[in-house]
């Protein structure tokens, strides 16, 4: 779907349960509080598979799109793109994105995230999209703000994590032209 010298974002194949699976629990303690629902759903490979059979339904009947941003060498899923929450009438929609911590930093969310935006306006429509992120997390404000979104507004109590109180959240937007 997308190429770049360093990475491609396509989407999920069976054959990436096992990867997908690894991906997710080696990186528990990161996505557990704000990917928890995708976390608990890729405990196992069995589970990973059901995962990917269960966000390809999805993306056929354009309910959600999971994608995954894969390494050049080898192939392997690194992170998740989601485009969810999706309002057609309006072509708005949430974009979520986790990248593995070994990969953190190197700025490929950043580029993958401003690609992605770029496709999902351009093959879909989407006039709006954004990115809902709590203001602890440094990493996402900065892909965010790098990746063309602008800071909107404070959600109070936008999010609840596991067995946590409410969370308030930074809404960032980004607006296409179409």
């Amino acid at each position: 779907m997308i190429q770049t010298e360093h990475f491609d974002i396509d989407a999920l194949r069976l054959a990436d349960a096992p990867s997908l699976q690894k991906l997710m629990v080696s990186n528990a303690s990161r996505f557990q509080r704000f990917f928890p629902l995708t976390l608990r759903q890729n405990k196992t490979v069995s589970d990973s598979l059901a995962f990917i059979q269960r966000k390809q339904q999805e993306q056929n009947t354009k309910k959600e799109f999971t994608f995954v941003l894969r390494e050049k060498v080898g192939t392997k899923p690194i992170g998740l793109l989601i485009l969810k929450d999706i309002d057609w009438e309006i072509k708005i929609g949430e974009l979520a994105y986790c990248i593995d911590q070994g990969f953190e930093g190197l700025g490929l969310m950043t580029t993958a995230v401003q690609l992605f935006s770029e496709y999902a306006s351009s093959t879909w429509g989407f006039q709006t999209l954004k990115i809902i992120v709590h203001h602890t997390n440094q990493g996402s404000i900065r892909v965010a703000e790098k990746s063309g979104y602008s800071w909107q507004k404070v959600l109070p109590e936008a999010y609840t994590p596991t067995a946590k109180k409410p969370l308030d959240m930074e809404l960032y937007e980004r607006y296409f032209v179409t």
